[in-house]
């Protein structure tokens, strides 16, 4: 539904995501010994023909950062089905590009550490916002890296603060000393004015500029922000702060309005790369 099943033409388009209007304008040189000062990036999850640029932002600067072995994958859960906070605790995705391994080591030092977080893969089966960046993982690195998916069907409220801060708090602990990176996936504001969408995701990406979990959900609350994984975000932030990150920098951002020329419902896409200092 989101990218062509066709290896080839997989690859053609994450190839013009690079290379087209919104892109970076190059395809991404992979550093094996880059300085991995890059800890978490923020990737759209669109189709990507609207999408994809700023994904491809996003793991430009992963790229030459240096190829992570291990990819905490957190995205929400737009049908809901299964667990609220749920991790694939084994095995292997499939995509058109090839097989990407789940981590199963560190699934289960997540299980053991938080109790939000439980194993259930039916809550993954329909779920794209993980499954589109694996194909971008794998075009920048091949099957170098692995990757612990998280799925989270909860909404930015009461709930999300201690989530956020106890399996950000989790994550870190987790990955700590290993060449890693956590991943949110999310959209920004859906179906508003190309106008609407620019002025509330300007607040929502101030906050996550400020490295602020709880105050992107307090924002995302306050203006009704229909950011749809607000809450993995603020949790991949959370892990980022404790990681040690000192920066969070927009990469891209523009609206499906940019690329298909209405500009009366849209839907905005952000790209973010935070680092710590080296």
């Amino acid at each position: 539904m989101f990218y062509s099943e066709d290896r080839t033409r997989l690859r053609q388009e994450i190839e013009h995501a690079f290379l087209g209007r919104f892109g970076p304008g190059r395809l991404p040189v992979a550093s094996a010994t880059g300085p991995g000062n890059v800890i978490g990036i923020v990737s759209p999850h669109a189709g990507y023909m609207y999408s994809g640029y700023a994904a491809a932002a996003a793991f430009n600067a992963l790229a030459e950062d240096g190829i992570p072995e291990l990819a905490v994958i957190l995205g929400p859960n737009h049908r809901g089905l299964g667990i609220p906070a749920a991790i694939m605790e084994q095995g292997t995705w499939e995509t058109p590009l090839g097989e990407i391994r789940i981590d199963g080591e560190v699934s289960a030092c997540l299980l053991r550490s938080c109790p939000y977080l439980r194993a259930d893969e039916f809550a993954h089966r329909q779920e794209h916002s993980i499954e589109v960046q694996a194909p971008f993982l794998q075009f920048i690195g091949g099957d170098r890296t692995k990757i612990a998916p998280i799925t989270i069907a909860v909404a930015p409220g009461p709930e999300a603060k201690p989530l956020a801060e106890h399996l950000g708090g989790a994550i870190a602990a987790a990955i700590e000393g290993r060449r890693a990176v956590v991943i949110a996936s999310t959209d920004m504001t859906h179906y508003e004015s190309k106008a609407a969408a620019q002025r509330k995701d300007a607040a929502a990406i101030e906050a996550m500029s400020a490295l602020d979990g709880g105050r992107l959900l307090d924002v995302v609350g306050d203006l009704r922000i229909s950011m749809c994984g607000a809450v993995p975000a603020a949790v991949a932030l959370e892990a980022c702060k404790r990681l040690g990150a000192s920066k969070a920098e927009l990469l891209q951002y523009y609206t499906s309005g940019d690329v298909t020329g209405d500009t009366e419902q849209v839907v905005g896409y952000a790209a973010m790369r935070i680092t710590r200092t080296g």
